[in-house]
């Protein structure tokens, strides 16, 4: 089974936070923001940027609030399916599968008091609490002695 393309999600998240955003904006995010979790390309990025438009997930805009800037640049913003998209993103579970979204969903949760964030967290403590018990098990399995952990790591 394929896996579910991320960057629409962080796209919609970035213009979320920002109110507006125009393509050369949303690669300077990358560049200062987003590279710490994902990284993406302008030609991942204006493709994107289409699609979602034709699936009336964003809208541009022409004259953007607050926003000074000499280049004539399309702006986009959510539209309400576009909302909705990323609320509905927002809720999916994490999962072993998934578990390396939780640093970009945890980033554009920006209400402490929002309803997404203890179950995000939680989910996350609970995959990591499982990781670490398989690992646990794992290491009991192959090293079943403090011995061949010592020879081990004489190896090391």
């Amino acid at each position: 089974m394929p896996k579910k393309r991320t960057l629409p999600y962080i796209l919609l998240g970035l213009i979320h936070s920002n109110h507006q955003l125009s393509g050369y904006q949303m690669m300077q995010e990358f560049k200062h923001e987003i590279s710490d979790f994902w990284t993406a390309s302008h030609s991942q990025i204006y493709p994107e940027l289409q699609r979602m438009t034709d699936d009336d997930w964003i809208a541009p805009v022409t004259s953007p609030f607050n926003v000074d800037t000499k280049r004539n640049q399309t702006f986009y913003q959510l539209t309400a399916t576009g909302e909705q998209v990323l609320e509905d993103w927002l809720r999916e579970p994490l999962t072993t599968t998934n578990d390396d979204l939780f640093p970009l969903k945890l980033f554009f949760i920006d209400d402490q008091q929002s309803d997404l964030l203890k179950p995000l967290i939680a989910q996350q403590l609970q995959l990591s609490t499982d990781r670490r018990d398989y690992l646990l098990g794992r290491m009991a399995t192959v090293f079943p002695t403090e011995a061949e952990i010592q020879a081990t790591m004489a190896i090391i």
